[in-house]
């Protein structure tokens, strides 16, 4: 069972951290791992879910409100900022990041004070831009947000910290998927809309695949790190699987991922447009075969993760497109859900 590290520790693991990064001192060096600290790739999983929405809508025939489109996104976006923020703080108070994570924020900027008022601010600025878009549209969207947002914090943050038991990635799944979609489709309804209820249908049905295609992103982010995880009390899924294990699960999450996709196709929920969801195999196949030859060697895989990001990203954007498109042939998806 995980026991959180004495203050001592914490701070004996601030100073290696501060001198790991101090380590990489050239300019082209600081610049490099700066940009692995934003991961700017990875908040193409934060604009996923309204994207697919308005997809969906396209599809559909439905109106679609710019304005609360764009402010979305922006909050969306803040708001995986404060996850990925405070996500840096609560492995620095662990030390597990130490070795392995030059590119931590904490570590770069050698205090945990402007980390964290950068994160309370991308927090604040997210919700505020939310309870907006709420008041325009439904007081669901702003729950569902919430609930987005605590799956989030359960899932690194304390006292709870359920990544160290091996939850981090149904969390993951929730909150991107059935959660976050539904926020996205209501927050895009015509002002005055009647329906109330939460589209919970739709909204799984819509992001069950996108949302396993994120959760694969971190699946693929243990790889090279599973002898630490394990030092610092993290039974993620690499840990209790191993390397071998966990590798061969992939094709199987890949084919997840078209099964969710395909399966309203064949129930014709949705037009068969919505295949252009497939241009991403070729990135899971790459994937796929990096991972099962390498494995167990960290330097070779530690890019995984972002081979994740772009199949996650290509699936995502081609079934919304897949699904904007379906007028064009004929398809309608009004009353078909």
């Amino acid at each position: 069972m995980y026991k959180r590290s004495p203050d001592k520790k914490g701070e004996n693991s601030m100073q290696n951290q501060q001198d790991v990064a101090s380590l990489h001192s050239s300019n082209a060096e600081k610049r490099h791992l700066w940009q692995a600290a934003i991961k700017w790739p990875l908040y193409s999983v934060a604009v996923m879910p309204v994207l697919l929405a308005v997809g969906w809508k396209f599809g559909a025939k439905e109106m679609i409100r710019g304005d609360q489109l764009i402010g979305f996104l922006i909050a969306s976006v803040l708001l995986l900022l404060w996850e990925n923020l405070t996500n840096d703080l609560f492995d620095a108070d662990t030390g597990i990041d130490e070795v392995n994570k030059p590119h931590s924020i904490v570590a770069l900027m050698g205090e945990k004070r402007p980390v964290r008022q950068m994160a309370y601010a991308s927090l604040s600025l997210g919700f505020a831009l939310i309870i907006i878009l709420a008041v325009r549209s439904q007081t669901a969207v702003l729950f569902l947000v919430l609930g987005s947002c605590a799956l989030g914090y359960l899932y690194q943050g304390p006292p709870f910290r359920l990544g160290y038991q091996g939850l981090g990635e149904p969390l993951c799944w929730l909150a991107f998927g059935p959660f976050a979609t539904a926020a996205a489709l209501l927050v895009l309804s015509p002002s005055g809309a009647n329906n109330s209820e939460i589209p919970w249908g739709i909204a799984t049905r819509l992001g069950a695949g996108p949302a396993l295609a994120t959760t694969l992103v971190l699946f693929c982010s243990h790889f090279h790190q599973v002898a630490e995880d394990a030092a610092h009390g993290k039974r993620s899924p690499l840990v209790r699987l191993g390397t071998k294990r966990a590798a061969d699960l992939i094709p199987w999450l890949l084919g997840l991922i078209f099964v969710f996709e395909w399966i309203p196709i064949l129930q014709g929920y949705w037009p068969i447009t919505a295949l252009l969801g497939g241009i991403s195999l070729p990135s899971g196949i790459t994937l796929m075969l990096l991972l099962r030859k390498h494995h167990n060697q960290p330097q070779q895989i530690r890019n995984s993760k972002f081979l994740a990001i772009r199949f996650q990203a290509l699936n995502g954007l081609g079934l919304s497109l897949g699904l904007a498109l379906g007028p064009m042939i004929g398809a309608n998806l009004i009353n078909q859900i």
